[in-house]
């Protein structure tokens, strides 16, 4: 009890730390000024949470440099982060990046991970393709023997974070067919290896990705990580792990609709009163209040069961799965409420409630919709239902 009563102690002390860094270093004005002129660095505060909060490391075990915090310590921080909307880089160079360096060792994966944690390097996932569509066995881009290393070629599209990165994670095939499950690999290619062509644009809610083409991209024996043609059963759990994080993410986005929400129906006056006081919007705000809490009561709840070793995959696929389509629906709810209730202004630039409203929006999109998810929840508790002769098989 103790140790969990001390890991909780820590928890909110990081989350603590995070909030008043954000508050002093990405208000909104501080990140639409960053935004304007990103297309090539990571926002300024990105290494400040390295060098001055020493927090990249949180989640990650303690024998890896890190605060050995697991899944919860990332929902953490992705909450708190998300409330200042500043999850990307950490999203996608320590949930997915790190992660993938950490289950597959090495010597370049042991020194990449160790220079994402200092604040050094940004690691972008090249995974998704323009016909994959949240299929995550399709995988086109391939990756041939040549000489003692390797040829990398193919297409990897709306790679988020890509101009910031110094590195990529990119998925290919490396034997079978385009829909087989086996044969696909991951590979470590530098940012500045020859034969890559980017077209970077700004996302709709105002971060950065980019289109990547891999054109006869040559790389060493060891760029491969962990065993050729067997990633896909890692591409799963990092995904899996990238889409709770998300989730976690959403509920500090939402927390802040909330909030600055309630602020201005308190404010706004109509005939002589504050429209809060009006039963009908009450209604609203409490249905908008009950679907946050919901799906942030699940996401902890799925955090925590992520950090056991022995859950088996589709159980986590299910539970993450199910956390996702909850989240989905509170993102709709709360944000589209958020913006109803501040009328028209609340889709301006000015205020922050429509850049947050945007970034929900996104978020339900994000590594599957939920009707992606809610079909993955029904494959998954179809295959798992036990057979039960009633008598009627012949």
């Amino acid at each position: 009890m103790n140790s969990l009563t001390d890991q909780q102690d820590t928890l909110l002390m990081l989350r603590d730390s995070l909030a008043r860094y954000l508050d002093d270093r990405h208000s909104l004005p501080q990140r639409l000024q960053a935004l304007a002129h990103a297309d090539a660095t990571p926002p300024p505060f990105w290494q400040g949470l390295a060098h001055d909060l020493d927090l990249l490391g949180a989640a990650l075990p303690e024998a890896q440099g890190g605060l050995g915090g697991g899944m919860v310590a990332h929902a953490v921080m992705m909450e708190t982060l998300g409330e200042a909307l500043a999850a990307e880089p950490y999203l996608s160079t320590i949930v997915i990046g790190a992660g993938l360096l950490q289950r597959n060792p090495g010597a370049q994966a042991d020194a990449l991970r160790a220079s994402a944690i200092a604040g050094q390097a940004v690691i972008a996932f090249a995974h998704s393709e323009p016909q994959s569509r949240h299929d995550r066995g399709n995988v086109q881009a391939t990756l041939k023997r040549d000489g003692d290393g390797f040829r990398l070629d193919g297409r990897k599209s709306v790679v988020r974070v890509a101009p910031w990165a110094s590195h990529f994670i990119v998925s290919a095939r490396s034997s079978g067919g385009v829909r087989k499950e086996g044969g696909i690999s991951l590979v470590l290619v530098p940012r500045n290896a020859s034969g890559i062509w980017l077209r970077p644009y700004a996302t709709r809610d105002g971060d950065r990705a980019a289109e990547i083409a891999f054109d006869g991209v040559r790389l060493p024996e060891d760029a491969m990580l962990g065993r050729e043609g067997g990633a896909l059963p890692h591409i799963e759990q990092a995904l899996d792990e990238a889409t709770l994080a998300i989730c976690a993410e959403a509920t500090g986005v939402m927390r802040r609709l909330m909030r600055d929400t309630l602020d201005y129906v308190r404010q706004r006056k109509q005939f002589g009163v504050a429209i809060a006081s009006f039963q009908v919007l009450q209604h609203r705000l409490a249905d908008m209040h009950m679907a946050l809490e919901q799906a942030a009561a699940l996401t902890t709840s799925v955090a925590e069961a992520l950090d056991d070793e022995n859950i088996a995959a589709n159980e986590r696929a299910l539970a993450v799965s199910s956390a996702k389509v909850a989240v989905a629906r509170a993102c709709k709810a709360v944000g589209q409420g958020a913006v109803q209730l501040h009328g028209g202004m609340g889709m301006t630039q000015e205020l922050a409630i429509g850049h947050y409203m945007r970034r929900a929006t996104l978020i339900e999109g994000l590594f599957g919709p939920a009707s992606w998810h809610l079909q993955r929840v029904a494959r998954l508790r179809a295959s798992a239902e036990p057979f039960i002769d009633n008598g009627d098989t012949p």
